[in-house]
């Protein structure tokens, strides 16, 4: 069995690495343009902020290690077209230039996803950059060292732990986002509203409900972003809003949805069944609705391209969906969320009811305690849990990995108030938070 890979991040390393343990027979051929793999690129804020001090931490897999597994890594390599019906590529070698072809019996698209960059005036102006990758991290270092005004655009996961690195380095900092809150697809205001305070504390100018409208530059270099309401001054633009599959070679030859994210069955597969997709590229199946929705998490990446390398002869393990479970650190605050926020939720056309408990974690008698705030969102009549969020000074986050499972397996609030969880004083009350929350909800 001859298997092509195209891309090797986080699905495609685990696809490729999986896949050379399942079928030691198989001729396994991975093309990546870049000359690394595996970057955690959620680590990028960590490595700007200077708490990683070893980039080379935020790789788990090298093209040596997969060569161990006799994979041929063929880094610096771009795949150029993709021929499925004939089962052919074209490549080129992007340091030869050489361009060849090839074939397969098996294809393993793990192409992932590119950050969304707006057709503005003034976007190629020097100093404006990207934040995904390896390459990104360290030019986003080099070009912090000699700046002092840093905007950040884009108010999701990635531009908000930026912000707070660039603002701990010293750096003025601008946070600007078109929504009127930061974090608005995965916390609701109650949380959003403390994250907010918490930057404006520490002099982080929030420009939120704004719209970028152009880059304005000296001698070559970006010295201002001016949006429909304001200009700001700037030595430093990274842009994080958002990202876009790369899945251009595809269209035309397998399922693919309006917004360009492949779509795969419980098995991972394409419209093909001799084409496999998994990670940043594909659609993934969001539990608290059914549909299928593009949420570009490296856990659910990671998961997918494993799933790719079990079902990739036959159907052995169903995927189980996603609840886009996701968590972050904002200076003190511990936040977690899975599922739909509450107007998510509404904006989806369900109708739901919320419980909120705000409450110590463990008992007043201790020697601390602190509070945590805990909302969960359920379907009105069903009473199924389809939400849930926590904050606190503690590390409670985990919480929610809980909380991801009850979603996955459509529990009720009612049911959850009975679930059996431990009880030990230093870490929690006789009745736990996610028990509170479904004993006081309506």
């Amino acid at each position: 069995m001859k298997i092509a890979v195209i891309g090797c991040t986080h699905a495609g390393t685990a696809a490729i690495v999986n896949a050379a343990k399942l079928y030691p027979e198989a001729e396994i051929t991975v093309y990546e343009r870049n000359d690394n793999i595996s970057f955690l690129s959620c680590g990028i804020a960590l490595y700007v902020g200077g708490v990683v001090k070893d980039v080379e931490g935020l790789f788990y897999s090298s093209p040596e290690e997969l060569a161990k597994l006799g994979v041929r890594t063929k880094m610096g390599h771009d795949v150029l077209d993709v021929d499925i019906d004939n089962k052919k590529l074209k490549v080129r070698n992007l340091d030869t230039k050489e361009e060849f072809e090839d074939n397969f019996d098996k294809l393993i698209i793990t192409t992932g996803s590119w950050p969304i960059i707006p057709n503005l005036e003034g976007i190629d102006l020097e100093n404006i950059v990207l934040s995904k990758n390896f390459y990104h991290a360290n030019d986003i270092i080099e070009k912090a060292q000699d700046t002092q005004n840093v905007v950040v655009v884009g108010a999701g996961y990635i531009g908000v732990e930026l912000v707070e690195s660039f603002e701990r380095n010293g750096k003025n900092v601008t946070l600007i986002d078109m929504e009127d809150r930061i974090l608005s697809k995965y916390l609701d205001q109650e949380y959003t509203a403390v994250a907010e305070e918490e930057f404006k504390k520490h002099d982080v100018t929030l420009a939120l409900g704004e719209r970028v409208n152009k880059f304005a530059g000296k001698d070559g270099k970006v010295s201002k972003v001016i949006t429909d309401h304001n200009e700001y001054e700037a030595d430093l633009v990274i842009m994080c809003i958002g990202f876009k599959p790369n899945t251009e070679l595809f269209k035309g030859q397998i399922d693919i949805l309006d917004d360009g994210s492949i779509i795969v069955d419980n098995y991972m597969r394409t419209s093909n069944k001799d084409v496999l997709a998994a990670g940043d590229c594909c659609a993934v199946r969001y539990n608290p609705t059914g549909e299928y929705r593009y949420i570009p998490l490296a856990t659910n990446a990671v998961r997918m391209g494993t799933l790719v390398a079990r079902n990739l002869k036959q159907e052995t393990t169903k995927y189980m969906g996603t609840q886009g479970t996701s968590g972050i650190k904002i200076y003190q605050h511990n936040i977690a969320a899975t599922g739909l926020t509450e107007e998510a939720a509404q904006e989806a056309g369900l109708e739901v009811s919320t419980v909120t408990v705000t409450d110590n974690y463990r008992p007043e008698f201790m020697p601390t305690y602190d509070e945590a705030k805990l909302k969960v969102v359920y379907e009105t009549d069903s009473r199924r849990i389809v939400g849930a969020q926590i904050m606190s000074e503690t590390d409670l986050t985990q919480s929610i990995n809980t909380m991801s499972v009850v979603i996955q397996n459509k529990m009720t609030v009612d049911e959850l108030a009975f679930v059996d969880f431990f009880f030990q004083p230093h870490f929690n009350k006789p009745w736990n938070l996610l028990n509170m929350a479904g004993l006081n909800a309506k």
